[in-house]
């Protein structure tokens, strides 16, 4: 049966339903498909698509994120195709459109994540299951919003910068999920006022003054020796590592991420 969907880019694409024969070229989206249950069906994933290890192992790679390798793509003879605006390049998603049907997710906020997750849950033929795992979710987050250490946080409206690379430094600025995360759990992310995300200095860093700096697991691999190298240069301020998947993982890996926040609140109370 041919049947078409609008992604949440507002294209329409017609595939055979429900497919077969499915890659994803998104971490969290790879995850969420396979917590679906759609091991059989998801035939290509990403090098960085690691989640759940056994899937990872045991699934083809078709390259990165950034760079994907068309021609392992076009071998698997996929029936559909999943992506993101922010996470695939354009050129390459444009090249695999005039082949493949392709479904694209564009993802800033938590609602843009509850639709994803129910939009992709009717795209393969899983509604059920994913109508139910973004009510979870959602009542998870909600759950955290009437905790007394989110109170706590979001009375104090910490101001926070969140790094995301080094050589060169880069932060977490507007228009982008992880920006989104740190506002609606309480804090005030000192970078807002850039786009998406941004390159800065130590200095740039000195002269805004955050109390807290959140060093972020991925996608540069920040570490221990890291907080010790910066905070003996701004003492000041507290350096803290954070779980990068919780704070920029929008498929189904969300469902964990209310406790891991609530860790966060606690540690920094």
């Amino acid at each position: 049966m041919r049947k078409q969907f609008t992604d949440q880019m507002g294209q329409t694409i017609e595939i055979n339903f429900p497919p077969k024969r499915i890659i994803s070229l998104v971490p969290s989206q790879s995850e969420l498909l396979f917590d679906l249950g759609l091991n059989k069906e998801v035939v290509g994933i990403t090098k960085f698509c690691i989640h759940p290890n056994e899937r990872f192992k045991s699934t083809a790679k078709i390259g990165g994120t950034k760079r994907v390798d068309i021609e392992k793509i076009r071998l698997l003879k996929p029936d559909l195709i999943i992506g993101n605006k922010e996470e695939n390049q354009k050129e390459q998603i444009e090249t695999l459109m005039q082949e493949f049907p392709i479904w694209i997710s564009d993802i800033v906020t938590l609602d843009d994540a509850y639709s994803m997750i129910r939009s992709i849950g009717s795209l393969v033929d899983k509604e059920t299951e994913a109508n139910g795992l973004a009510q979870r979710i959602h009542d998870s987050f909600i759950e955290l919003f009437q905790s007394d250490e989110f109170n706590k946080i979001k009375s104090l409206s910490p101001r926070v910068a969140y790094f995301i690379w080094k050589d060169p430094y880069m932060v977490v600025a507007n228009n982008t999920f992880i920006d989104h995360v740190l506002s609606v759990l309480g804090f005030k992310n000192i970078f807002s006022a850039k786009d998406r995300y941004t390159e800065i200095t130590k200095e740039e860093l000195r002269i805004m003054d955050p109390e807290y700096v959140f060093l972020s697991s991925e996608p540069y691999p920040f570490k221990d020796k890291h907080v010790m190298e910066m905070s003996a240069e701004m003492p000041q301020t507290r350096f803290l590592i954070v779980d990068g998947e919780m704070f920029s993982w929008y498929g189904s890996r969300l469902l964990h991420a209310p406790k891991y926040f609530k860790k966060i609140f606690t540690t920094l109370l």
